[in-house]
């Protein structure tokens, strides 16, 4: 196993070096979709970074037990909202199960397509119910939960009597508190700050289930509280989400487990980024708001053309997750030349020859990746090494550096670990389309040699630099004429 894996803690602003409660066991809980809609490009951001840390953990020898929910009730913009999926229901005259169901499929697909394993564990709100209820119940017996006319709130002002409700997200408890304004259908709580544990539901309201306190539904931050708990321990090792999710989701979170446990349940936060696209925030509202539907057809006036799956996975990676990404076509047509390139060099590679020395250093290369990814899962430079590797393989290919059997082999399953394994590429193309575009130009490197032959250097310069133009970089060396895409 690898050592020295450090990650960031988003509470305590810091590397940390990974030192999982109960070793070799690590425990992951990744806040999943709230089923309404279509899964937007943002969330298979996250999903897929979670995906790239979950498999460089399993890579590193740990096994991971990872959780991720599906929330399918409860999801308030605010106390005074309607439920999401109750008002997507309303509004199509459909049972809100069945809206739940179209969506789930839809986000399992659209995650198969990316290449993203499922989680160990995919519970769902509405099957913790009893559960969320004597979790409520635990924090109103600790006195910092409090019943109004039939709805539960969080007594925010209690609890930041003894705990820093605000340390996760660098929020001013005391301003929170200090926000007198008065809100429709809030006057049922002590203090604006105060969140919803148990909502009573307005005859209206389609999903609701008895309590002891009113026929309503949970609160949309008490289910991750109860789910990640049940099947990860009263602490484990990583939560994850967005970044829009450190206020108020996961603070509360923080709050309630506090409560109801008397625990710090989580040893490190970890936060993805936002995505922006052409420098603007995506939004439907703003026109930014691209779908994965819509990226991998091109089916939106802000494409140009349509990506696949992996050229769109390989983009992601190049950004650190905890950094923002900015989508434009200009940058995800250079991955999609950048990802051939890898997957050309990939399949060079398994098919070099060894040599009776190395002229170059697979071990170092060996530290420099999985020193990348030991340092909090730097994807983007781990990348970069990989380029460094595709060099390599065509400087092999030339004749000008050489590696040893045993240095190929290794040099061969560190790169199929990473591109593969860890980094869950694929290469879709593969005895397929490339297989003819390789046959393909073969031939044609053919008909330029005899032409070169033939001492028809005229027809063998216009077929190179003709190739040239289109992307493909012709090389004469030792070994032959070779081709690579740029």
């Amino acid at each position: 196993m690898q050592s020295k894996l450090r990650v960031y803690n988003t509470l305590n602003r810091e590397l940390e070096e990974f030192q999982p409660l109960h070793p070799p066991f690590v425990g992951m809980y990744v806040c999943g979709p709230t089923v309404y809609s279509e899964v937007h490009i943002g969330n298979v951001r996250t999903f897929t970074s979670f995906d790239l840390i979950y498999r460089y953990l399993l890579h590193l020898g740990y096994k991971v037990r990872y959780v991720r929910n599906i929330t399918d009730v409860g999801h308030l913009l605010d106390d005074t909202s309607e439920d999401k999926i109750s008002k997507k229901a309303r509004l199509e005259n459909i049972e809100p199960m069945e809206v739940v169901q179209r969506y789930t499929v839809d986000f399992h697909n659209t995650m198969a397509t990316f290449n993203a394993l499922p989680p160990s564990i995919e519970p769902t709100a509405t099957g913790h119910l009893i559960e969320q209820i004597e979790f409520i119940q635990k924090i109103m017996d600790q006195g910092l939960a409090y019943e109004s006319n039939g709805s539960v709130y969080f007594d925010v002002k209690k609890y930041s009597e003894s705990e820093n409700y605000g340390a996760l997200s660098g929020r001013n408890v005391d301003e929170l508190l200090a926000n007198t304004r008065s809100l429709d259908g809030q006057t049922d709580k002590r203090h604006p700050a105060d969140f919803a544990l148990w909502k009573k539901a307005e005859p209206q309201h389609i999903m609701k289930w008895n309590s002891p306190w009113s026929l309503g539904f949970p609160g949309w931050h008490l289910e991750c509280s109860v789910m990640s708990t049940k099947y990860l321990g009263k602490q484990f090792d990583i939560h994850g989400g967005g970044m829009d999710l450190k206020f108020p989701h996961h603070e509360c979170e923080i709050a309630q487990n506090k409560a109801g446990l008397q625990e710090d349940s989580v040893k490190y936060w970890l936060h993805t980024n936002m995505l922006t696209f052409n420098g603007r925030k995506m939004a439907k509202s703003e026109g930014t708001g691209v779908t994965p539907k819509q990226m991998l057809t091109g089916d939106h006036d802000l494409l140009t053309q349509a990506y696949d799956a992996m050229t769109i996975r390989f983009f992601m990676l190049q950004a650190h997750y905890r950094s923002t990404l900015d989508f434009s076509n200009e940058a995800l047509q250079a991955a999609e030349k950048g990802l051939k390139r890898l997957l050309i060099a990939i399949d060079d590679l398994n098919n070099l020859s060894a040599s009776d020395s190395s002229s170059l250093n697979v071990a170092e290369m060996r530290e420099k990746l999985y020193g990348a990814m030991n340092d909090d899962f730097n994807s983007p430079i781990a990348i970069a090494h990989l380029f460094e590797v595709v060099k390599w393989v065509n400087l092999i290919k030339e004749g000008k550096e050489s590696l040893t059997s045993e240095d190929l082999d290794t040099l061969k399953s560190i790169v199929n670990h990473f591109v593969f394994d860890i980094f869950g590429l694929k290469d879709e193309q593969s005895g397929g389309d490339d297989n003819k575009v390789d046959d393909l130009m073969q031939f044609i490197l053919e008909i330029r040699q005899d032409a070169k032959a033939e001492k028809n250097y005229n027809l063998s310069d216009q077929i190179r630099d003709r190739l040239n133009d289109i992307g493909f970089t012709i090389k004469d060396g030792k070994e032959g004429t070779t081709y690579t895409v740029s």
